[in-house]
């Protein structure tokens, strides 16, 4: 259902434009949280709240919405819809990588150095589907390859373990732990390349010494990975057109 004009918040900008920001009530909801994706900025507020304090909180963040509305380019022009049959090129750990298509009594995936084949059997009716859980399959389990290579190198030097690894789209998070020391990943982390993967995977890691993101667990990624800037960097110019790309390639494949 379409968000009618009530739904919505306006707040102007320092440099005169004005941002729109969906406003929604949730009955768990504790505080007000102000949250940005490729599809634009929500505030989920308590029950109760009032308007000019939804509209105060804005104000406050002003500058982080604006910012963080500009990483996520959402003027870009929109990608292509993901066709069965038709060729598409889409980045793959940090390389363009060209997806084709072909047709076989059982669904798979055939890597090649540059390409992807997606091989369908009929009928046609679901195929669209069915390539989008290949995709998604294929995904997460390049991510969990490469996690499983590095986490013998990083567990010893952080002391800690997490209990689980969970891959899946997130909307605007590219990792997160929970209160169980369970990492979760962002699936579209398979497109970047393998060193902005890794630079999430050990902020996570760290995380099981300092939960926030103070000095001091800066200081951890600092010593596990020095080089955790420049893939920071990377993810900021670069990491919108990953969730878009995601979204186009494995939209409505249940976590």
């Amino acid at each position: 259902m379409a968000a009618d004009d009530s739904d919505w918040l306006e707040l102007s900008t320092s440099t005169g434009g004005v941002i729109r920001v969906l406003k929604a009530a949730h009955p768990r909801a504790r505080r007000l949280r102000l949250t940005v994706t490729p599809k634009g900025a929500r505030l989920t507020y308590p029950h109760g709240t009032h308007t000019a304090q939804m509209t105060a909180f804005l104000r406050h963040h002003a500058d982080w919405l604006e910012q963080k509305l500009g990483e996520f380019h959402l003027d870009a022009e929109p990608l292509p819809a993901l066709r069965v049959g038709v060729p598409a090129t889409f980045p793959f750990r940090g390389d363009d990588i060209e997806l084709r298509w072909a047709e076989g009594p059982y669904p798979k995936v055939e890597h090649a150095p540059g390409s992807l084949t997606l091989v369908i059997p009929r009928p046609p009716t679901r195929a669209l589907g069915v390539a989008r859980g290949l995709l998604a399959s294929f995904f997460e389990a390049q991510i969990r390859r490469d996690v499983s290579r590095w986490l013998p190198t990083y567990i010893p030097l952080i002391n800690a373990a997490p209990t689980a690894l969970r891959i899946r789209p997130l909307k605007s998070l590219w990792g997160s732990l929970d209160t169980r020391d369970r990492i979760n990943l962002d699936l579209a982390l398979a497109l970047a390349p393998p060193a902005a993967l890794r630079y999430v995977l050990v902020h996570e890691l760290c995380h099981l010494k300092v939960r926030n993101h103070s000095p001091r667990f800066w200081h951890w990624v600092e010593s596990v990975l020095p080089d955790h800037k420049a893939q920071r960097t990377w993810l900021r110019a670069h990491g919108s057109g990953l969730k878009r790309q995601l979204d186009r390639l494995v939209a409505d494949v249940a976590d």
